[in-house]
């Protein structure tokens, strides 16, 4: 089968077909080299977000892995595209790896936790979205300090939405990466699952300030980087980043 695939051009479909029945390691390699460029796509995205201390090429390495892991799981039968399936799998697989690095002090990450445990507590109080000055206030912190204080933290929201929240106090809980349907699922109960969780999302996404929601939904789901929605909205890419974290912040306050 090697020899035949070798002598032939194949096109996506027969290379899926001839995969899927053969298994055969060089139609595997083919269709990694097809899907590459994904992976330095989806790097890059998450790079913008990071310190320069991080090593692209380890990003690279990561989001490898999680194509590979995509060629091997993908059922092109299924009606959703390879592209759209290997980009969660590629940006999971990255972050999967900036996690195993443990790359953000735990003095960032407490921060980070306390402003959440805040906001979710004040807004809880409040009953809708609390502004910069009343969280700030609550925090006993002056508007320098608690906006140094979401510069400080910025790092975290890289991850903070692909990271588990924890369901009633338990340790482990669901990404949000998993909440979209995995198409190889056959699990009905998993299936639900994912059902609940993003009608828990986007509940939390409808309790955001306007603004906070648009560039969420620009960035996450419209594929825009936050320089690119800076330009849409008019306004400079420090303060787009800003904005996503006071959104990504509340966003797990309510989830958590």
């Amino acid at each position: 089968m090697a020899r035949q695939v070798e002598a032939r051009a194949f096109g996506e479909s027969e290379l899926w077909q001839a995969f899927k029945q053969t298994r055969d390691p060089e139609v595997r390699e083919r269709l990694i080299l097809r899907y590459a460029s994904l992976v330095k796509y989806v790097a890059g995205r998450i790079a913008i977000g990071l310190p320069r201390s991080v090593d692209f090429d380890d990003l690279l390495s990561y989001g490898i892995f999680g194509l590979i892991d995509a060629v091997e799981k993908f059922d092109p039968q299924r009606e959703v595209k390879f592209e759209t399936y290997a980009i969660a799998r590629i940006r999971g697989a990255i972050l999967d790896g900036l996690r195993s690095t443990d790359w953000i002090p735990r003095s960032v990450r407490q921060k980070a936790r306390e402003l959440e445990e805040t906001v979710a507590a004040l807004e809880s109080r409040l009953g809708r979205a609390a502004g910069d000055a009343e969280i700030a206030a609550a925090l006993h912190l002056s508007m320098d300090e608690y906006h140094q204080l979401l510069s400080d933290i910025q790092a975290t929201t890289v991850l903070s939405l692909e990271e588990a929240w924890s369901q009633q106090g338990e340790e482990e809980g669901l990404r949000v990466r998993e909440t979209v349907a995995d198409p190889t699922s056959e699990d009905p109960e998993e299936r639900i699952a994912n059902r609940e969780m993003k009608a828990e999302l986007v509940e939390a996404l409808d309790r955001l300030p306007e603004r906070e929601r648009l560039v969420i939904t620009l960035y996450y789901y419209e594929g825009l980087t936050l320089k690119e929605i800076g330009r849409v909205l008019g306004v400079s890419e420090s303060r787009i980043s800003q904005i996503h974290t006071k959104a990504v912040v509340r966003l797990r306050a309510h989830l958590s």
